[in-house]
């Protein structure tokens, strides 16, 4: 690190700061080596399933008007399915982030009537307003669906018994966050996740089990499809992507449940025939190759800021030495001058926007103030550096993505450099 030691000084990152940072990544060999092995075999699987695919270079043309006979469309959403290990795929740039493709899952198959049961607590702030726990416009709840939660264990693990007893007769969907949210639980393993599956349809085999996968694609060797979940959905500016897609979702998994979603997106009787691909499938199809190791890039980021803030005395989850489910990294900082601090740092590290300070605001759909730095040539890409949190205790701050090692350990120095700067650490 000795020569670009040089140009990080020009950036304002203090001798202290570097020599605080190369101690910490001298005790990280085993857990990189952990994760480029998980990107090598991910990287091959992608590929694996592109060739299987017959991708070839007509299916990055683009289409217009209905979308009719749009082969790179569809191709795409065969690739999807091929790589993770499910029977159909809905991926397109008219699903608008991963909120939205939540709740196009899930109302396209949920009914007056039904139930819809989260077995891992309270969801992430953003469907609050989609389920109806918040009074909202269009929620499932205003059409008539109901909605029980069995909280987790103290430990952060699953009350089978708190769950046995929530199934019952009108439970149609069970939804499973995988990754924590604005949450400091730990996030979910693959392995995990199909226990609880199984065990789910043990006690109602017809249950509908869907699997919020952002942020977890590619930071295991297995996807939630490939252990059961009926459904599986996500968003293109997080890990998919691969830092190309400039917007877009998708769903994964049984056919006939996919089928609905396509005729909930579009209309009934349309369904995924129609749907223009507005020009994006080289990004998309490129996008996805690139996202196992981009993926790997920021695991590693998340591994390093643990091991840093973890030194400091702060509490993170999960550990520096813990094996990783997502991309996300919590530190809980205490202190709404540290949070700003904080992402200050991650936002002066930006190859867009570096000059701007991140400040705290009321942004929609969240009841707490949210601060956000995420200085990407993507609007809101997570899969880009970024961190956020909403201002309430214990003022965790969530940092995520890195479309490179090297940008996401930058951002990490620059953060540790304002925190410093401003009185708020002491470098041990």
């Amino acid at each position: 690190m000795n020569e670009s030691n040089a140009i990080y000084r020009e950036m304002g990152i203090s001798d202290a700061v570097l020599t605080f940072a190369d101690g910490v990544l001298a005790t990280l060999t085993a857990p990189f080596a952990r994760t480029d092995a998980i990107a090598e075999g991910n990287q091959a699987k992608v590929l694996l399933a592109m060739q299987r695919c017959r991708v070839n270079a007509t299916h990055f043309n683009p289409s217009t008007g209905y979308g009719y006979d749009d082969e790179g469309r569809d191709n795409l959403e065969r690739l999807y399915a091929a790589c993770f290990g499910a029977e159909s795929a809905l991926v397109r740039p008219q699903i608008t982030c991963g909120t939205h493709a939540l709740a196009l899952a899930l109302s396209a198959n949920l009914l007056p009537g039904d139930e819809l049961l989260s077995p891992v607590g309270a969801p992430y702030d953003t469907l609050e307003e989609v389920i109806g726990i918040r009074p909202s416009t269009g929620s499932l709840r205003e059409y008539g669906v109901t909605y029980a939660q069995a909280d987790l264990r103290p430990d952060g693990t699953f009350d089978y018994d708190a769950i046995r007893r929530a199934i019952h007769e009108r439970t149609k969907l069970i939804t499973i966050q995988r990754s924590k949210g604005y949450a400091t639980r730990p996030s979910f393993s693959v392995e995990e996740i199909g226990r609880l599956i199984a065990f789910c349809k043990q006690c109602k085999p017809d249950v509908i089990c869907m699997v919020d996968n952002c942020y977890g694609e590619f930071v295991e060797d297995r996807e939630p499809t490939e252990v059961g979940a009926d459904l599986m959905v996500g968003s293109l500016i997080k890990n998919p992507g691969g830092g190309l897609a400039p917007t877009g979702g998708y769903i994964c998994g049984r056919k006939d449940l996919i089928d609905r979603c396509a005729c909930r997106l579009t209309a009934p009787g349309l369904g995924r025939e129609v749907g223009v691909n507005m020009g994006l499938l080289t990004s998309f199809y490129q996008g996805f190759f690139l996202a196992p190791a981009v993926v790997g890039s920021a695991v590693k980021g998340a591994i390093f800021t643990a091991a840093c803030y973890q030194r400091l005395g702060f509490r993170v989850v999960p550990g520096s030495d813990e094996v990783r489910h997502d991309i996300i990294q919590a530190v809980e900082l205490g202190s709404r001058e540290r949070m700003c601090a904080f992402c200050k740092g991650i936002q002066a590290a930006a190859p867009v926007d570096s000059y701007v300070t991140p400040e705290p605001w009321a942004m929609p759909g969240y009841d707490s103030e949210v601060i956000m730095a995420a200085g990407a040539f993507n609007q809101g890409s997570s899969i880009e550096l970024s961190a956020d949190g909403p201002i309430r205790p214990p003022y965790a701050v969530y940092f995520q993505g890195g479309l490179t090692w090297y940008h996401a350990k930058l951002g990490v120095l620059m953060s540790l450099q304002k925190l410093l700067d401003a009185g708020l650490i002491e470098l041990k």
